[in-house]
């Protein structure tokens, strides 16, 4: 395996690996607690989750790969991947927060915070590689989405 490939292939399986952990947290309360609270209309149906996830994860797995493979010595990979392990430890952290402690409000905090935190990344990332940073939009544009939602079900409930 080519240098570049091993650097993708590492970072897809650690997102991965996140979103399989914060499935489990999520797995406890969504066929009960979930599904007790009062939705938006726009609230996607269960099973849609699952596959945007998945492709979401794999995005930030490739886009964290192409900064990974420039050389971690350099300046801005550093601090492009620091940013980038820091908003992925929130992204687990909220399905933690939502689903396993029931708490939506303190998963809007934890929501917001990682929109921030994603804009950075993209940010950092558009430095060393243009393409990483445009495989992270999608993942902005269902964070931003999931946080009108966390909002609406907070408001609601």
């Amino acid at each position: 395996m080519k240098k570049k490939e091993t650097y993708i292939f590492y970072a897809v399986g650690i997102c991965l690996v996140t979103g399989l952990l914060a499935g489990f947290a999520t797995e406890s309360s969504v066929n009960d607690w979930y599904t007790t609270l009062n939705k938006p209309d726009f609230t996607p149906p269960g099973w849609l989750f699952a596959p945007v996830w998945i492709v979401l994860y794999i995005l930030m797995g490739i886009a964290a790969g192409l900064v990974w493979a420039r050389g971690f010595y350099h300046r801005y990979v550093k601090k492009s991947l620091y940013i980038f392990w820091f908003q992925l430890l929130f992204n687990g952290a909220w399905s933690m927060v939502f689903f396993g402690l029931k708490e939506p409000f303190l998963a809007l905090v934890v929501i917001s915070i990682l929109l921030v935190l994603i804009v950075l990344t993209i940010r950092s990332f558009k430095v060393v590689s243009k393409m990483a940073a445009l495989l992270l939009v999608p993942y902005l544009l269902w964070v931003c989405f999931a946080t009108a939602l966390n909002y609406k079900i907070w408001e609601m409930n």
